[in-house]
Order: structure tokens, then C-alpha cells, then sequence
């Protein structure tokens, strides 16, 4: 998701079916590369746009993160869970400009040659794998590679929440890398963006809170962008998500969406 936005995804698809509509679908060759060339400029000019209306910066906020159910097992959902982008990267993908994004996106995870990618952006082909391979660069590293294995990652978060539950606080030690990094987007209650916490003993003594959470909410496990994660409510009132970067059989990230907001989009769903 370059946007990192469901509703800006979604305009982008809407503005790509309008001018297909004043197009005309049967002058349209090759529908599908129509279509992904339409929407590649569509987000890129939206990117720019971001900019040059000087937003407050994306990495001040958790990007909108796409939840599932993770009870089901078809071939199919499993491939596509395979290819879903975290938000821990998702968050680095922030830190990249317009053309760098879009290059990176289109090649690295959709698998686009740079022959199709360059008239997107109007770069020779040469240019287009220039800004991926810089882009590559500044991911690799910096977003932590998550365990692939489902069952890993769902036995790491339930240690988690058991360990909330019971206020254990050895327990959560134990699954915590040392450099956890916590993110925590609660909207207006945080002025300035996210609430960021590194270091598994500093992690670590929001314990209360956690163990509040935990004993106040139901809590259902959910698929937050492709990996293991938790959806809270109290009541019939959705009040958050987290999702959960697992290398190693450890925490390496906690992403905690709690802005009333946005998450109020997820309750019409």
C-alpha cells in the first residue's frame, strides 16, 4: 500500500475507474497495465501533493493497517497473507520520497519490470531501478525481516497476552527483544503524532497499562497486515489494534492504533 492510507488507496482506485470511464474501456488495449499505470501516477501525484501541502510528516502516525480474520487457511488467503507489507515497513516506506516509493513498491513487492515502471513516472528505465536500488538500501535494515511462519508468530502474541493478563512482568521479559520498539497512535490524545517507546525494560513497564487493557477488553487474534495481531473491545466499542513484528521468536515492534477516528472507519466494516 504506497499510500499508506485506506481512504487515499481508495480514492486513487476511484479517480483510476473515472478516467477509465471518460476513456472508454474499449480503446483501452491492455486493461490491466492501463489501470496500473493510471493509479501508479494517481498515488505518485497524491505523494507530492502530500508534500508540497507541507502535512504533517506520516511517520508522526501509524499508517491505516488492513485487518483479517487469521482462522482462514485456502491456498490462496495464505499467498496473499505472504505477500502482505507489515507496518513496520510500512513506516520506513514513509521516510522515502515520492518517485523513491513508488519505484521501490512497483518493483520490490509487486515485481514490475523497470521497462513498465519508467513510463509511470516518466524516467528512463535506467532512472526507475536508480530510485529502487536507493530505496532498497534505506529499507534493508531498517525494518526487522518478521518470523514467516504464522504459528510462530500466533504463539509469540498469545505469551504476550497471557503475560498482560497476569501482569507477569519476567514473563513479558522473556518475549521482548532488547531493542522493541513500541509505536502507540492514539489521535489527539498524543499531540504531536505517536507515542514511541524503545528498549524492552522500557517496553516493558507499561506493564499496567498493558495488564488494564487486557483485563477490561475482550480481545479477539486477527491478521494486522499479514501477521499476528490483536483486535481490543470493550463493549460493542472497538477501542484498539496491535499488530506485532516477530523476528526470532521475539517482540521486535508493537504497533498500537487507538485513535477513535480512524478506527471508527473499521467499525463500519
Amino acid at each position: 500500500m504506497p499510500l499508506g492510507s485506506l481512504t487515499e488507496a481508495d480514492d486513487a482506485i476511484q479517480e483510476a475507474w473515472l478516467k477509465l470511464a471518460r476513456a472508454g474501456s474499449g480503446e483501452v488495449d491492455n486493461l490491466g497495465g492501463w489501470l496500473t499505470t493510471v493509479v501508479g501516477r494517481v498515488c505518485l501525484d497524491m505523494l507530492r501533493s502530500r508534500r508540497l501541502r507541507r502535512e504533517d510528516p506520516l511517520e508522526a502516525r501509524l499508517p491505516d493497517p488492513i485487518v483479517d480474520s487469521d482462522d482462514r487457511t485456502d491456498p490462496e488467503h495464505q499467498a496473499l497473507i505472504g505477500d502482505s507489507v507489515g507496518l513496520a515497513l510500512l513506516l520506513v516506506l514513509e521516510s522515502l520520497n515520492p518517485a523513491e516509493r513508488l519505484a521501490f513498491v512497483l518493483h520490490d513487492m509487486f515485481g514490475m519490470p523497470f521497462e513498465e515502471i519508467a513510463p509511470i513516472m516518466d524516467r528512463t528505465p535506467v532512472a526507475a531501478r536508480k530510485l529502487a536500488s536507493r530505496a532498497r538500501r534505506r529499507v534493508q535494515g531498517a525494518a526487522a525481516v518478521p518470523d514467516p511462519d504464522p504459528a510462530t508468530q500466533r504463539r509469540v502474541v498469545d505469551a504476550f497476552l497471557t503475560a498482560a493478563r497476569g501482569g507477569d512482568l519476567t514473563a513479558l521479559l522473556a518475549i521482548l527483544a532488547p531493542g522493541v520498539t513500541l509505536r502507540a497512535d492514539g489521535g489527539k490524545a498524543f499531540p504531536g503524532g505517536m507515542r514511541i517507546l524503545s528498549g524492552a525494560e522500557t517496553v516493558a513497564g507499561q506493564l499496567a497499562t498493558f495488564h488494564r487493557m487486557a483485563t477490561i477488553s475482550t480481545t479477539r487474534p486477527a491478521l494486522v497486515n499479514g501477521t499476528a495481531g490483536l483486535v481490543n473491545t470493550v463493549g460493542d466499542e472497538l477501542v484498539s489494534i496491535m499488530s506485532f513484528t516477530i523476528a526470532h521468536e521475539k517482540i521486535v515492534a508493537i504497533d498500537i492504533l487507538s485513535d477513535p477516528d480512524r478506527l471508527a472507519a473499521y467499525r463500519r466494516n
